[in-house]
């Protein structure tokens, strides 16, 4: 078993004008309460995540409405690194393919700085992914756009396709082909988002 989530530590990189990850302390033991708490304030953007259809769609599902089904099952990790934008050709000799497909574009393991390069999809990439079946598109990257995109291409081509979207993975070291994916958004009801915590099997 493998756990490809980033962990949340503070000062924890976030997308350029994101609310970015911290705890502060409430409850302390050592100030007499009974319990240690602490108040977690972030993106729904942060780390790993899932992107739900209501963040690039305003009639798009929220969170709540997208079937825990479609972030759990088999899944293929596929190498696509070399690339500024991963093209459909990256599926070539790829066989048939699972319902979830993950692409490692070849980012550290650790994000020291937001990385502000990174390999964005192709919307032909996310169509060629959509005609062999695939519903759940999984990238290292920490947005299947760039960073600098209005249009959001990729974002539009996964709307039209019916594709959902897992941003932010650690698959660094992780050997290309057949996984079991177990991918667990927080349950956030009208979100349009969640960090997720992402383990491959």
């Amino acid at each position: 078993m493998r756990d490809v989530t980033r962990q949340l530590t503070p000062g924890h990189p976030n997308w350029p004008g994101d609310e970015p990850y911290r705890l502060e302390p409430r409850l302390r033991i050592s100030g007499g309460d009974a319990v240690n708490t602490v108040l977690i304030a972030t993106s729904s953007h942060t780390g790993t995540h899932v992107d739900a259809p209501f963040h690039y769609d305003d009639a798009g599902l929220q969170l709540h409405e997208v079937p825990l089904s479609v972030w759990v099952g088999p899944c293929r990790v596929l190498s696509a690194t070399g690339f500024d934008v991963v093209p459909a050709s990256v599926l070539d000799g790829a066989g048939d393919l699972p319902e979830r497909v993950l692409l490692y574009t070849g980012q550290p393991a650790r994000w020291e700085t937001f990385p502000t390069t990174f390999s964005a999809l192709s919307p032909e990439l996310i169509r060629a992914l959509a005609e062999r079946g695939v519903k759940l598109v999984g990238t290292d990257a920490p947005s299947v756009d760039p960073l600098t995109s209005k249009t959001l291409d990729a974002h539009m081509a996964c709307k039209e396709a019916g594709v959902f979207i897992l941003e932010g993975l650690d698959l660094d070291g992780v050997a290309p082909g057949a996984y079991e994916l177990v991918c667990l958004p927080l349950p956030l009801w009208g979100g349009d988002g969640a960090p997720a915590r992402v383990i491959l099997r």
